[in-house]
């Protein structure tokens, strides 16, 4: 295995990194990732990203903003990364609704000449998926509830031919202050085509040490966790061979991968 080597000063012409952090510790992230931000000349984010590595942050020039504000984020990043080592840090994953997107269209837009790198993490899916044991084996499909850019129209279609196609559905942004009706909405379209026996995970905080919380339930009762849920809950809705086991550490989720059509356990 090569060992991780990241450029000396002596090298440093100016790059850019967009580190995705993961589910929000420290320890979640990769090495690399790590690496990456404590070599940083300049860490960019929103306030509650930089928050949860705080600890990483040390001698690095800091860019905080607000939500809302990543157009703005994404052209100071790439103005900085002309002369300087810059990460922009994005939650959970950078490419699954995170800043990769938004900061190579702004580079592209500029046609500007910097070095980009996108640095992967833990995605709110999968940090999930561990809470709740084994519900993520098989095909999936993630779906943002966030109508801020993408018109609900264009979601509901969405909801609607992954869970006719028997996908297992992981629902991001399910419920804000402004949004408060998308998930019940979304939970409507997909018992369409789902039966409501059908196991359904909600994790709040997932990875998070003291704040996580999970909750095994159905299709047909989950509805009943409604104002449990909020941005902090990634939802997983199963598909039509998934069950619940009721294990002596608390119940989980088992998505069969087919294994048991051709072995004894």
């Amino acid at each position: 295995m090569g060992e991780l080597r990241l450029p000396s000063q002596s090298e440093k012409k100016g790059k850019l990194y967009i580190v995705g952090i993961g589910p929000g510790s420290v320890e979640q992230l990769t090495v690399y990732a790590r690496d990456v931000i404590l070599n940083a000349d300049y860490v960019l984010g929103n306030d509650t990203y930089l928050d949860q590595i705080e600890d990483l942050l040390t001698t690095q020039n800091i860019y905080r903003s607000s939500m809302g504000k990543e157009v703005d984020r994404a052209k100071e990043a790439v103005k900085l990364a002309e002369d300087n080592i810059a990460v922009m840090v994005s939650g959970g994953d950078a490419n699954v609704y995170g800043m990769a997107g938004i900061v190579i269209e702004v580079a592209e837009s500029n046609n500007l000449d910097v070095d980009i790198e996108v640095v992967p993490g833990v995605t709110a899916m999968l940090a999930a998926a561990s809470v709740l044991g084994a519900p993520v084996v098989v095909d999936a499909a993630t779906i943002s509830l966030s109508d801020l850019l993408t018109p609900w129209e264009v979601i509901e279609k969405r909801l609607s031919a992954a869970a006719g196609a028997d996908f297992i559905i992981s629902l991001y942004n399910p419920k804000s202050r402004q949004r408060t009706s998308n998930f019940e909405r979304a939970i409507e379209i997909v018992r369409k085509h789902r039966d409501d026996s059908v196991p359904v995970g909600l994790v709040k905080n997932a990875l998070r040490g003291d704040e996580q919380e999970y909750i095994v339930t159905t299709l047909g009762e989950v509805l009943k966790y409604n104002d449990w849920v909020d941005m902090r809950t990634a939802i997983i809705i199963c598909n039509s061979d998934s069950r619940i086991w009721c294990s002596p550490n608390g119940d989980r989720i088992i998505t069969p991968r087919g294994y048991h059509r051709k072995y004894e356990y």
